[in-house]
């Protein structure tokens, strides 16, 4: 139960965001109550120990960390460190009947050597250099504006100071540009898979989904890198309830919101229920940090266009790495960055034709990561000094409508197609390489949209809450800030935001800035 009657301001939703609102708020003198439905905080960023008897702390559901401003980390002193991986990505492939693969990482000189030996010509390196240094320009102007007010739309492409870029990247369907910068089709599925995570879309959608999802996969930190999480993705939202809490907030898991009541200026009560008794606690704000559809329904309001995941999440412990076909590559190395499996650009053309007509994808395109290689903090001792690995699967383009009929059924061959697609780059199955569990099952789980709604309440199990938006005032209902509602003291401060999607706490963090 809360210790008082009465909040300055009242948080639903204990995920990364909230948190970040919490304690930014606490540390500014406010009274501050975050209900979480859950019975731990984290939300989505939270690390498990999935299968019994393995001390292995993988990130149950996101993994990477890109978009997360160090300013955040500084302003609320967090004990949290991330970790460059040592290379960016490994692709396997086929060519002239010989098993082989593009390294990319390791310095200029490497990979210009790698794409040369791949490609047969110095034309695909010029042109992965030329793309990269204009995404990179335009990361270093957009992500600071993340934590400004957000810029109207001729004020971005102002900041961006680049006419060829903003065409290419906030105007023109990705496909365009993908298509005259690039030759190679595994360069330039490479280049897409950015466009694709969570994401169900194609290179040449007209709506700028796909844009708008690689747009933030470009731009994080100002330089476009996602690293490792020491310690799993739960340190992270550990250190920021802790953080929340020092500052003065108070945290109840196991308290469900079931309704907001405002008077849309300056007084609301959200009605709750905990494990042992129902109530009411009065705020003079109420802020979200759940999705759109969640906030919706606590208002008694329509909700949102409905929103629809397209992901399949994987995590498996591994006894050892398995070995590859390509022999030119080690992979330790070949695993520590990301893993591309089935993402050449027509197989993600055809992924997309197939899933669009209702069918599993024939070769679902994948990427793998080994976070261990990274942090091998997240395995115990005797495990990691016995070779045991993580390893996480994402899968794209598997929309929740997949699954309606039989999602188990479908889910285990969804599976099952997908680790073919990996083992036809291995020269052992992955599943000969599966530790197992202290009942002796195999060390892997994977999860759907329908799972990730279940488990997290994502509408549609989509990871953004919904499809991302440009980081800029397109609809001015959302407000300064990208946060407002309808109701002056009712705020969002979910991946549902403008600006909110991915691991970033910035729409927790722009929430706060209302107030402070």
């Amino acid at each position: 139960m809360p210790a008082q009657p009465s909040y300055d301001a009242v948080i639903v939703g204990g995920g990364h965001n909230g948190l970040v609102a919490a304690a930014y708020l606490a540390r500014a003198g406010l009274s501050v109550l975050v209900l979480e439905r859950r019975p731990h905080t984290g939300g989505a960023a939270v690390s498990t120990r999935p299968f019994r008897g393995v001390d292995a702390r993988l990130s149950a559901y996101s993994y990477l960390v890109s978009l997360l401003p160090q300013r955040i980390l500084d302003d609320l002193g967090l004990r949290f460190t991330v970790r460059k991986r040592a290379v960016s990505s490994y692709t396997p492939a086929v060519r002239g009947g010989q098993p082989t693969g593009l390294l990319a990482g390791g310095g200029t000189a490497r990979t210009r050597e790698a794409f040369d030996r791949f490609t047969g010509s110095e034309r695909e390196f010029a042109a992965w250099q030329r793309f990269y240094a204009m995404t990179q320009e335009v990361a270093v102007r957009v992500f600071p504006t993340l934590t400004e007010p957000l810029p109207t739309r001729s004020q971005l492409r102002a900041r961006v100071g680049d006419d060829a870029a903003w065409e290419a990247l906030f105007e023109r369907p990705l496909g365009e540009t993908i298509e005259e910068h690039f030759e190679d089709d595994t360069v330039r599925g490479i280049v897409l898979t950015d466009a694709l995570i969570g994401t169900f879309s194609q290179a040449h959608d007209p709506s700028l989904r796909q844009n708008r999802c690689l747009l933030y996969h470009v731009i994080g930190g100002g330089t476009g890198d996602w690293d490792v999480p020491v310690g799993g993705m739960g340190a992270l939202t550990d250190a920021l309830a802790d953080a929340a809490r020092r500052a003065g907030a108070e945290i109840l898991t196991g308290h469900q919101a079931h309704a907001i009541e405002t008077d849309g200026s300056a007084s609301a009560a959200v009605h709750y229920s905990g494990a042992t008794a129902e109530g009411t606690v009065a705020a003079r704000d109420v802020l979200v940090g759940a999705s759109p559809e969640t906030l919706a329904g606590l208002l008694g309001e329509p909700g949102p266009e409905p929103a629809a995941g397209s992901q399949l999440k994987v995590n498996m412990v591994l006894r050892r790495l398995p070995r590859l076909r390509d022999r030119a590559v080690d992979p330790r190395e070949a695993f520590a960055g990301t893993f591309h499996v089935a993402e050449g650009y027509e197989q993600l053309a055809t992924a997309y034709r197939q899933a669009r007509a209702g069918e599993l994808p024939a070769a679902p395109p994948s990427e793998i990561y080994c976070h261990s290689l990274t942090d091998p903090t997240i395995l115990g001792s005797d495990l990691a000094g016995r070779g045991w690995q993580t390893m996480t699967l994402f899968g794209l383009l598997t929309p929740a409508g997949l699954f309606a009929d039989d999602e188990h059924a479908r889910r285990d061959e969804l599976l099952a197609a997908t680790l073919a697609q990996l083992d036809a780059h291995l020269e052992e199955p992955i599943a000969d390489c599966l530790a197992h569990d202290a009942d002796g099952r195999p060390c892997i789980e994977a999860k759907t949209p329908g799972d990730l709604e279940r488990e997290l309440r994502l509408p549609g199990g989509h990871i953004f809450h919904g499809d991302l938006s440009f980081p800029y005032a397109d609809d001015p209902a959302a407000g300064r800030w990208g946060v407002a509602t309808r109701h002056a003291n009712v705020l969002l401060c979910g991946a549902g935001a403008v600006r909110g999607g991915g691991v970033s706490g910035v729409a927790g963090h722009n929430l706060s800035l209302i107030h402070i």
